[in-house]
């Protein structure tokens, strides 16, 4: 089995939040000490980083499920959770990250470069955080998100300047081993090359890397043979060098029908549009006639050089075993790749940073109204909402009242009126998959004067005391029954009322 993986399916999930903790003070004489219920810690992320000492996706084959912790719930004497840490993933340069339906999500380039695969859920407030001068004994806390989880495919394409292609057993192994100093593995059966070899090549003060990729058949373009694996792997490629059999003894083979076959793979296969690359079919070529060492090889190159070049294509004839050819074509790759990198650098625009703020009557949601086989239901689409439903402890009345306002104070009862809801309409909010279902009970706004906000505390905010006009008026009140008491006492008194018998 080999060592060498470029394509996985990695399935990842970030860790959970903590969830926030209700607690009360406890001091001795201090029985109202208050909230000091503590957050809960962040979940970790799953991070993917460039390392150029990793070569494969070998460790993501053999164990695909990767999840990173947990943050730690909080506690009471205002004590926050720790953070659950991250999951870090090393992957090889030139690494890209994909969905399960082919859209690009990320390429990879460049030692650090980074890419967070999957970001770990808050952490949950705890009652210390939630009380206000409104709410100054709140009785519940929040609850931590759930991480994100995803799906998604690494595949690894080489970063080498020059690719050879050619057919099976055409001598691209042998060419890579005389050029630079990789020592592939060499035999004389088809398919030999089974993973990309990469080797460093250096003319004069240039220095470039070339790549030997599994050998291509008619159909590769299709995925017939190891095509697809040869081709995922030079579409990085600057110049591409077709090497061409002029020794082969199989049937109905020269190199001119060699090369259509290939070019017809090449133009066939289509590359990823998101990397920014030129199709196949248009990329700088080279033909090399190789195994000139043998005396019939160095005919058939010699009477087909000049139906190459009529094409206009540049030609060298070379032998990987005799060495002869090699400096000439080592040079000319350089002058390839050298103007390549000129005209990658003259394409380069410098990134623009571009800002978009929302709008004064962006309400972060929509209301759907919607129609499904359970009859009319109101669905509230928006990040806000969908997190604060995630938070809320549905075992707590307390918790839900409190979602309730928050709902209320961000416009969502509003749109519901405006879309059609009526009380005990159908409610959803979330994704489609996963969302939460309530039967709407529309917040009542009369007579609620009369109640206390919710997480109040009638000890510590007394509303017992008199004020003046009360004072005042309670203070008429006794000095008029007093000066009616006398009245009436000297009423009696002159009526003889008092008057002894005797």
């Amino acid at each position: 089995m080999t060592n060498f993986v470029d394509r996985v399916v990695l399935h990842v999930e970030a860790g959970k939040g903590g969830h926030g903790v209700a607690s009360v003070h406890r001091e001795k004489f201090k029985p109202l000490g208050g909230p000091d219920g503590g957050n809960g810690g962040n979940g970790g992320d799953v991070v993917l980083v460039v390392d150029t000492q990793s070569t494969t996706l070998l460790d993501y084959h053999r164990s695909p499920h990767r999840r990173a912790k947990n943050g730690a719930p909080g506690a009471g004497d205002e004590k926050d959770g720790a953070a659950g840490e991250d999951l870090v993933l090393p992957v090889p340069e030139g690494t890209v990250v994909k969905t399960r339906a082919g859209d690009v999500l990320a390429d990879l380039v460049g030692e650090g470069t980074r890419y967070v695969a999957a970001q770990g859920g808050r952490g949950g407030l705890g009652n210390r955080a939630l009380a206000s001068q409104r709410r100054k004994a709140p009785g519940f806390a929040l609850l931590g998100e759930p991480g994100e989880s995803a799906e998604i495919v690494l595949e690894l394409k080489s970063l080498a300047d020059v690719a050879l292609v050619g057919f099976p057993s055409a001598g691209k192994s042998s060419l890579v081993s005389v050029l630079s100093a990789a020592r592939p593995k060499i035999a004389d059966y088809p398919f030999t090359t089974l993973v990309p070899n990469l080797g460093v090549v250096t003319a004069g003060s240039m220095r470039y890397t070339i790549a030997d990729v599994p050998g291509l058949i008619p159909g590769a373009s299709e995925g017939k043979g190891l095509g697809l694996e040869f081709l995922r792997h030079v579409e990085r490629c600057s110049v591409l060098v077709h090497v061409v059999d002029c020794a082969t003894l199989e049937p109905d083979r020269d190199p001119m029908s060699d090369l259509d076959l290939i070019e017809a793979e090449l133009a066939a296969y289509v590359g990823d549009d998101a990397l920014g690359g030129i199709p196949l079919s248009e990329r700088t070529r080279v033909v090399v006639l190789n195994k000139a060492d043998v005396p019939e090889a160095h005919e058939l190159a010699e009477m087909v050089t000049p139906m190459l070049q009529e094409r206009g294509l540049e030609v060298f004839t070379v032998s990987a075993v005799a060495h002869t050819g090699l400096k000439e074509l080592s040079f000319a790759l350089a002058r390839h790749v050298q103007r390549a990198r000129a005209d990658i650098e003259r394409e380069v625009v410098p990134q623009r940073v571009v800002l978009r703020p929302k709008g004064v009557d962006d309400s972060g949601f929509v209301v759907r109204r919607e129609r499904t086989s359970d009859g009319e239901v109101f669905r509230v689409i928006g990040e806000r909402p969908t997190r604060w439903v995630r938070q809320t402890d549905f075992s707590n009345e307390e918790a839900v009242g409190y979602l309730a306002d928050r709902l209320s104070r961000a416009g969502v009862e509003d749109q519901l009126v405006k879309a059609g809801a009526v009380a005990g309409s159908t409610v959803l909010i979330g994704p489609e998959d996963d969302a939460v279902v309530f039967d709407w009970e529309p917040t009542l706004v009369g007579g609620a004067e009369l109640l206390g906000g919710r997480g109040t505390d009638a000890r510590l905010d007394p509303s017992d005391r008199r004020t003046n006009a009360e004072r005042r008026e309670e203070f008429h009140a006794r000095k008029d029954a007093q000066s009616a008491a006398r009245e009436e006492l000297a009423a009696e008194r002159r009526a003889g009322h008092w008057t002894d018998e005797d």
